[in-house]
């Protein structure tokens, strides 16, 4: 059948598996940070970007005219559930908090008001091609810039079951980088 295939290359193109949540990533090595912890249904990520058609009230132009069509900007949202949670990782899904530690017990206290401080790294990072084992091993990276989680702490836990911690961190511009987006993309095709 003609329209009936794929790419002979197909394999070596996948994004594989759930992948991992880090704090710090150097794509030019591969060298990871932190966990965030143990995830589960996976990890979604949407650029959200909003536009504007400079066009559309302008009459006998029609719709949608690519010309006329700006960005305004992007949300870029990173999702999922946590199984696992730490101080540090409550303390980040809170959003705008506080930690200290005293004896071994560690205190998360909710703040009314945002510090640049509450913003962070979040890396998504996931296996890519066939050869995706060792120092050569081939990723798809996401880097979430500046991001908080903006529905803060959330819990749902069940009879017999783990407690499953949902996020939404969004990633944000900052005043210093205006025309900077908060998100970025990398790709490396695994070698031998």
């Amino acid at each position: 059948m003609k329209y009936t295939q794929i790419p002979n290359d197909t394999f070596q193109h996948l994004v594989l598996n759930a992948g991992i949540l880090v704090d710090e990533f150097t794509p030019a090595d591969g060298t990871i940070g932190n966990l965030l912890g143990a995830t589960t249904g996976g990890i979604t990520f949407n650029a959200n970007p909003t536009y504007s058609d400079w066009g559309e009230d302008i009459d006998n132009c029609p719709n949608n005219t690519m010309e006329l069509k700006r960005i305004d900007g992007f949300d870029p949202v990173m999702s999922g559930t946590f199984l696992t949670v730490t101080g540090s990782s409550l303390e980040s899904l809170v959003g705008s908090a506080t930690k200290t530690s005293t004896s071994g017990v560690d205190k998360v206290v909710p703040n009314n008001e945002l510090s640049t401080t509450d913003f962070k790294e979040v890396w998504w990072i996931g296996d890519y091609s066939d050869k995706n084992t060792g120092a050569t091993a081939g990723f798809m990276a996401i880097h979430l810039l500046n991001a908080l989680n903006q529905t803060s702490l959330q819990i749902t836990t069940t009879k017999n079951g783990k407690g499953q911690l949902a996020f939404e961190y969004h990633g944000h511009y900052s005043l210093n980088a205006q025309d900077t987006v908060p998100f970025e993309v990398y790709l490396k095709a695994g070698a031998v």
